[in-house]
């Protein structure tokens, strides 16, 4: 009988020293110093040297060495000149000064919206935007400068959003010192509209209408899908829900919503086989297919991933012309080549490291792998749908735990789950919108098609990112992807043994057996006769009021952004809001007011007298007419009564004359709405942000404010008078606050004078969800069961 001999899996490693080289010599240049680059550099080529000499008879070692030396000698040279005069630029020295500028620039890439906490909606949401610009010339108040660096503009959304790369404007603004390890010179904060614009080249002219197009056509779909489809297109997030962003980061889907090799060769595949179905030689078949490679590079971007499995997909092409059988090796590593040269900033981008690492990882190890599972009987097509996913994240893993300070331990299974549906949904998508412009009737037929595999990858983005121990916390920056690798190359080495494995799966099921039961199948949260929890939003506030009727509750603010407030909504199991209080109109009390919605019925929104940010204030009222809920405004002296619950409204005692006119954030904080609950748990005083001014009212007028339980003001901020925390007296008091916020948050004298009071003080960066019970004792989300700690 006669064996099938299995694939030759055996790669072209000739150029990967080379690409090694290359890399490691601009990585250190731009995070230490040029001179390391020079160093490096200089190494290789020596390295390079003593190879030709000592195995000049050996092909494959000369050929190597010979591109060492070729990459050497560029990253000592070229390389680390260029990252000598970035680091040496003058506009980089004026920018740590802080001073005035007029520069006349290039636009590089399409403007990307400031992510800010409190936007429900991005686009509408988003009030700057940050340009990638070449500086041509440049004057430091009024002096010119030499430079030919590469700066980031941050200017406002509105005047700037519509330039497009290739456009030349003057811009005006106040100097800033970069923060990334780039070749970046300096930060320009811009404050008027663009000085002098240029045309923009016809092709990214013509690009930008087929976005528009998409997301013209879009609009037929509801919110999530609509914002999804774009992005895993074109890679453009500008209409995604932050929620649908946080999901798919946590159940490790992020990478689908960045255009990278995944796209390139799903659109490449789908034109390289309509022309084989046509009978079409592979020369013409691989020019068309690179002309549609270049017209798709165009439409999405440079982004670093992009060009990195652009060039890949050219160098397969041109082996496709030639009549050579390509290998994606090689290919991969003259891509890393050519583009570090040309830009040594690539080196220092997380998103290229991702894009390199994970083609490696498909190319080395997913064969093998699939190899491997198919001599063990599983079917070829689910073996590949395996180790695929498998050998991404096991690569990808130490760059994003590094980078998102979290590692995601559910996404091996949530890419199986999304993998059948990703690439008809982006050749959905990229027909949708090459065709729209001529037939918009076929656009929107092909936009619906793509629905259901949006819909669908939203739910298992969904569900994955709120399973029990989904993502978890590990350190961030180098150190934590340098510690992430050294754990995955130690598992790795070890289930090479088999005692080894068979101990690894015995701990895997024993925690299994231990954990599972306790946080899933008799879960400790919420805790019985809950009264109150403060939810773990972030930096920003949210509190859950119950009432005697189990799934109804009365929310007070909604957090920073859509989707802590909705988790924690669904973790208590809340599916009725017969009043959801804004305090004030903070984007960190208002940003998730969408999500609270998810799933959910609203009575009505009740807010302040305040109507200030204005932009604020419009997204609340257009909120509240989306969703056909009523708004309303709660005063001093008004009482309001449900079964177990009831709330009486303090303040703010004092309302600026004009409450819908600009003010401060201090007085936008004094006008928070503050209520007095009457709970199973006792007396609950929720303050909003007030500051000084506004405790120093409710202490004048209000005779008592004695509470059980106090949501400490302004997330423990130093502005809180000892006179007014001793006026209430909590046993206990709350602070909602963000991990490693940068404001402060909360004050060390603030929390000093809670605990002189004798108040037990949690805080949810520390605690979590954190909820009051019957006596006023506390249970944060996580404790054993047990008698409840007071």
């Amino acid at each position: 009988m006669n064996t099938i001999p299995a694939p030759d899996t055996r790669q072209d490693m000739r150029l990967i020293p080379a690409a090694a080289a290359c890399w490691l010599a601009s990585l250190p240049g731009l995070l230490l110093g040029w001179w390391t680059a020079l160093a490096i550099g200089l190494a290789a080529a020596i390295l390079a040297v003593l190879i030709l000499w000592r195995a000049r008879r050996n092909p494959r070692a000369r050929d190597t060495a010979t591109a060492l030396l070729i990459l050497g000698l560029l990253a000592a040279g070229p390389i680390s000149w260029r990252i000598r005069d970035a680091q040496r630029d003058e506009l980089r020295t004026a920018a740590t000064e802080g001073r005035p500028a007029a520069l006349r620039v290039t636009i590089a890439e399409r403007p990307k919206p400031v992510r800010s906490a409190g936007y429900a909606d991005q686009q509408a949401g988003a009030r700057s935007v940050v340009l990638t610009a070449d500086v041509h010339t440049a004057s430091v108040d009024g002096q010119p400068v030499s430079t030919s660096g590469r700066i980031l503009l941050l200017a406002p959304v509105t005047q700037w959003a519509p330039l497009l790369p290739g456009q030349e404007v003057t811009a005006t603004g106040m100097l800033m010192p970069p923060r990334g390890d780039d070749l970046t010179v300096a930060v320009l904060s811009v404050r008027g509209p663009p000085a002098a614009p240029g045309p923009a080249p016809w092709w990214q002219q013509a690009a930008a209408q087929l976005r528009s197009g998409l997301h013209d056509l879009c609009q037929a779909l509801p919110d999530e899908p609509a914002g999804l489809l774009p992005g895993l297109v074109l890679g453009d997030t500008s209409a995604l829900s932050p929620r649908v962003e946080q999901e798919f980061v946590a159940a490790g889907l992020a990478h689908l919503t960045a255009v990278s090799g995944g796209n390139l060769a799903v659109v490449c595949g789908a034109v390289l086989l309509l022309l084989r179905l046509l009978r079409l030689g592979p020369r013409l078949s691989a020019t068309v297919a690179g002309a549609c490679l270049a017209g798709f590079l165009v439409l999405v971007g440079p982004e670093p991933s992009v060009l990195r499995a652009g060039v890949m997909a050219a160098v397969a092409l041109l082996a496709l012309a030639l009549g050579r059988r390509g290998s994606a090796l090689p290919a991969l590593a003259f891509a890393v080549c050519l583009l570090v040269v040309a830009d040594p900033a690539m080196a220092t981008d997380f998103g290229f490291a991702l894009s390199v690492c994970a083609t490696g990882g498909l190319v080395l190890l997913a064969p093998r792998w699939a190899d491997a599972l198919v001599r063990r009987g599983v079917p070829p097509g689910f073996a590949e749908g395996l180790a695929i996913p498998l050998a991404a994240f096991l690569v990808t893993a130490p760059v994003l735990a590094g980078m998102a300070g979290s590692v995601s331990l559910v996404s091996v299974l949530t890419n199986v789950l999304a993998a059948p549906v990703v690439a008809p949904a982006t050749v959905l998508g990229v027909l949708a919108t090459v065709t729209a412009p001529w037939w918009p009737g076929a656009g929107k037929v092909l936009v619906h098609l793509a629905d259901p595999e949006a819909r669908w990858l939203i739910t298992v983005a969904r569900h994955g990112a709120r399973a029990p121990g989904a993502v978890i916390a590990w350190p961030g920056g180098w150190l934590g992807g340098l510690l992430a690798a050294a754990v995955l190359v130690g598992l790795v080495l070890a289930v090479r043994h088999r005692r080894v494995r068979v101990l690894l799966a015995l701990l895997v099921a024993g925690a299994l057996l231990v954990f599972v039961p306790v946080r899933v199948l008799a879960p400790a949260w919420p805790p019985r006769n809950w009264a109150m929890v403060e939810c773990d939003v972030g930096q920003g506030d949210a509190v859950v009021l119950a009432t005697a009727d189990p799934g109804r509750a009365v929310v007070v603010d909604a957090g920073p952004e859509p989707g802590p407030v909705d988790e924690c909504l669904h973790r208590l199991a809340v599916d009725r809001i017969p009043l959801l209080v804004l305090s004030h109109l903070h984007a960190d009390h208002i940003g998730g007011l969408a999500s609270v919605f998810d799933g959910r019925t609203v009575g009505a929104i009740a807010v302040g007298p305040g109507r200030s940010p204005g932009w604020a204030w419009r997204q609340v009222a257009a909120e509240a007419a989306r969703q056909a809920v009523p708004l309303v405004e709660l005063n001093p002296g008004e009482r309001l009564d449900w079964p177990g619950l009831a709330l009486e409204v303090l303040g703010p005692r004092y309302v600026p004359a004009r409450a819908d006119g600009p003010q401060d954030g201090t007085t936008i904080n004094n006008s928070s709405v503050v209520l007095r609950a009457e709970t199973p748990a006792g007396h609950v005083l929720l303050t909003g942000d007030v500051e000084l001014a506004a405790q120093a009212d409710l202490l004048a007028d209000i005779g008592n404010l004695k509470a059980e339980v106090l949501k400490v003001p302004h997330h423990g901020s130093r502005y809180s008078l000892p006179s007014f925390l001793a006026a209430v007296a909590p046993r206990v008091a709350m602070v909602s606050v963000g991990a490693g916020n940068t404001y402060g948050h909360p004050s060390k004298s603030t929390m000093d004078t809670l605990v002189a009071l004798g108040a037990r003080v949690t805080r949810t960066d520390l605690d979590g969800d954190t909820a009051v019970i019957t006596g006023a004792a506390i249970v944060r989300r996580g404790e054993p069961r047990g008698p409840p700690r007071r």
